[in-house]
């Protein structure tokens, strides 16, 4: 006589079903599996969202060098700036004093 156990497992992912038959002869194992393809579809997301990441950080990173640039330009225009009026102060305290 055989017998036959069957066992059914779904996650929502993966449907597994294993059967067990059992007569005068060996024992029997029979497990299929099959998946939904879910994997692919997120292995495909994650390296888009890889590649969006590399290109914004390298988008920023050309932006903080212009924004480095517009600092020093900007801080020198004030070092001249300060010269010129250490200049004029200069020129106005001999013109009080008759130099």
């Amino acid at each position: 006589m055989t017998e036959e156990r069957v066992t059914e497992r779904d996650d929502g992912v993966t449907r597994e079903k294993t059967v067990e038959r059992s007569d005068e002869a060996p024992h029997t194992v029979v497990v299929e599996k099959s998946g939904g393809g879910a994997g692919w579809v997120i292995a495909i997301v994650l390296i888009v969202a890889v590649i969006a990441g590399i290109y914004f950080f390298t988008q920023m990173s050309g932006n903080e060098a212009l924004e480095t640039e517009a600092i020093t330009e900007a801080a020198g225009d004030v070092g001249d700036a300060a010269q010129q009026a250490g200049d004029a102060a200069e020129e106005a305290a001999g013109n009080l004093s008759g130099n």
